[in-house]
């Protein structure tokens, strides 16, 4: 498990004062202005963030250091990562999808099928994007309880029963 995880990302300037635009992918939007700092992936910098209203698609907000158009517009595409320690434990069935990227998927006979590369959500549930063993294709399987009845992180592996045919 990593570290830290990314909790939203800058989608460019809102307006002329050093304001952003702000996608949060946290599961309570608001909330990813609790668990600042916030790094970028290199942990180069750190920022304090604070939500100034919401817009469109997302919010507009400060952070510490960005005083212009742009300063914001140059950190446009930046992800946004908090502290592992910072964010809320979670229940025994729910994962962040970054604990699930690089487990080893297996059938329910054993078999691998593959490894996590995503976890995506086209608005339909989360989807686990798998890289099937031994070739660069890959597949994307729901992640539902029927599909995915075991994931088991302490030994980097999920348990999969796939639709008949998608492997």
């Amino acid at each position: 498990m990593s570290e830290r995880v990314c909790v939203g990302a800058i989608a460019g300037a809102f307006g002329v004062r050093g304001e952003i635009r702000l996608k949060s992918f946290t599961a309570d939007p608001q909330d990813i202005a609790s668990y600042t700092p916030l790094y970028t992936e290199d942990g180069a910098k750190s920022f304090t963030l604070s939500i100034t209203r919401q817009i469109n698609n997302g919010f507009s907000a400060r952070l510490s250091g960005v005083n212009t158009k742009e300063d914001a517009d140059s950190l446009r595409g930046v992800q946004l990562y908090a502290e592992r320690s910072q964010l809320p434990s979670l229940p025994d069935d729910e994962f962040y999808h970054a604990d699930l990227i690089g487990l080893t998927v297996l059938d329910t006979g054993g078999t691998e099928l593959g490894r996590v590369k995503a976890v995506q959500n086209h608005g339909a549930g989360d989807l686990l994007e798998i890289q099937t063993t031994g070739s660069s294709a890959t597949v994307l399987m729901p992640f539902s309880q029927a599909a995915v009845p075991t994931v088991d992180l302490a030994t980097g592996r999920i348990i999969a029963d796939p639709p008949e045919g998608l492997f």
